[in-house]
């Protein structure tokens, strides 16, 4: 356990509450039971069971992680709730290994609320770390609650879309309608909502230049409230309250990208920096009340302009996780946007982002079918990976060699076990293989038994030992 400001008292009463320790509850200076969110346990010095797992999972100390969640540069989102469901938690940091989110959810045109969960199991399969359910149509909270129930993974959510579907126009709400919105979500367990408050009606006029204008479903649903009525953005304006509710259930922030840019024309323009700043006073704001923050991030941006993003967000936004979607690389391969988004990735990731957010390759065309989330994840665990490999994360290196050897042995199963996609490798190696002498596999099909490098590489490494 960290040495922090707690006293004496307090910590000898910790020692024989290690029960209550997985729910984040520990015991006050008067000796009654008070609940402390991560970051607020990190600060007074507390490694919690939480800090613990994430130590094992990332090959850190606990001590460190600690330290990581206390500076705000880590999070654990950790719902309360979630955890007693059975969470397994997550460390979200640019010292933890680069996670990455899927979106999923159903449409009001597409879709139902089976199809949505066997994405959900199928996005964390091939590797998703988090998932967001972005359902919009009839039964969110049966599909909200399916999901946080079936999964062991951090669960988050963007509250407004709710908000919007039960209201019809969302020019109708009222402050009061998103605070019960998030407070019913928290009480179901969801452990980040991503929510707009950094959007303000002075940066409007700013987005009307834009070749794509607002491209955030949530930003443009705040801004329409904001011109409808002609005041500043109630998501702002009641931030305190919705730490509040945040903190009660240890809920993370993902403060929204809501003026993130739709195209590269659009990137690094006035409104989206304009936003940005917004957002680091946020984050620091939200610290003050005990809550955990992440921020969200561009969109499209090209190549010579990722790391500008990164290092702005890490300055503005005080070393807060950097949560990014993409970026896109470029705007002209529809059907592709997986690879075009997962260049940007993967460089984001080594500049210093913390998680990926997937794109399928039905982004801008529809809502990705089972194969597309599968195609998305794949391209997100390669882009965070060889982000991993790049930053010397502990052991990201490992399993790289270990498949490189099975791959010198032609040790196919092994090189399957390995990969991150056995079943489409498996596949393809048989079919490559087709009528092939069974009892020779020692060769891969592209090459042929004379033209493989490595087999004749054995051979080479076998007449060197036999030389006299």
């Amino acid at each position: 356990m960290g040495q922090g400001p707690l006293d004496a008292q307090v910590r000898s009463s910790l020692s024989g509450n290690m029960g209550l320790k997985r729910r984040g509850t520990w015991p006050n200076r008067a000796g009654a039971l008070t609940e402390m969110t991560q970051i607020e346990l990190a600060r007074a010095g507390v490694v919690t069971a939480e800090m613990e797992a994430v130590a094992r999972d990332e090959g850190l100390e606990p001590e460190q992680v600690r330290s990581e969640v206390a500076s705000g540069r880590m999070v654990i989102p950790a719902n309360r709730v979630h955890l007693a469901q059975g969470l397994h938690p997550v460390g979200i940091g640019v010292a933890a290994k680069t996670k990455i989110n899927a979106n999923l959810g159903t449409s009001p045109v597409q879709s139902d609320a089976e199809c949505e969960l066997r994405k959900v199991l199928a996005a964390i399969q091939y590797g998703a770390d988090t998932v967001m359910d972005l359902s919009t149509g009839p039964r969110l909270e049966e599909i909200r609650c399916r999901i946080i129930q079936a999964v062991q993974v951090p669960v988050g959510t963007v509250p407004i879309y709710e908000v919007a579907e039960r209201l019809g126009d969302i020019c109708d709400m009222r402050p009061r309608d998103f605070l019960d919105t998030v407070e019913r979500q928290a009480r179901q367990g969801v452990d980040f909502m991503t929510v707009h408050c950094a959007v303000l009606r002075e940066h409007l006029p700013l987005t009307e230049k834009r070749i794509t204008g607002i491209v955030s479903r949530g930003g443009s649903l705040v801004a329409k409230w904001i011109m409808a009525h002609g005041r500043e953005n109630p998501l702002y304006e009641h931030f305190d309250e919705l730490c509040e509710i945040f903190r009660h259930y240890d809920v993370t922030w993902s403060l929204g990208d809501g003026l993130r840019p739709g195209c590269l024309a659009d990137a690094c323009d006035e409104a989206q920096f304009a936003e940005l700043r917004v957002m680091g006073q946020l984050a620091q704001r939200a610290w003050q009340h005990g809550c955990q923050v992440m921020i969200e991030g561009p969109g499209h941006v090209p190549m010579d302009q990722i790391e500008l993003n990164v290092r702005r967000q890490r300055e503005w936004c005080h070393e807060a996780p950097f949560y990014v979607l993409g970026p896109v690389v470029t705007d002209i391969a529809p059907g592709y946007d997986h690879i075009t988004s997962a260049i940007g990735a993967a460089m984001a990731a080594w500049y210093g982002a913390a998680m990926l957010c997937y794109v399928t390759p039905r982004e801008h065309l529809g809502l990705p079918t089972l194969d597309d989330v599968r195609q998305g994840v794949i391209a997100y665990k390669i882009a965070a990976h060889a982000a991993d490999v790049a930053r010397h994360r502990p052991g990201a290196r490992a399993r790289d060699d270990a498949l490189a050897r099975a791959r010198f042995a032609f040790d196919w199963e092994e090189q399957f076990r390995l990969s991150l996609d056995p079943e489409t490798a498996r596949r393809m190696h048989q079919e490559s293989l087709a009528g092939s002498p069974a009892s020779d596999d020692r060769y891969c099909s592209m090459c042929g038994p004379k033209f493989c490098a490595m087999r004749t590489s054995e051979e080479l490494r076998h007449m060197a030992r036999s030389r006299p």
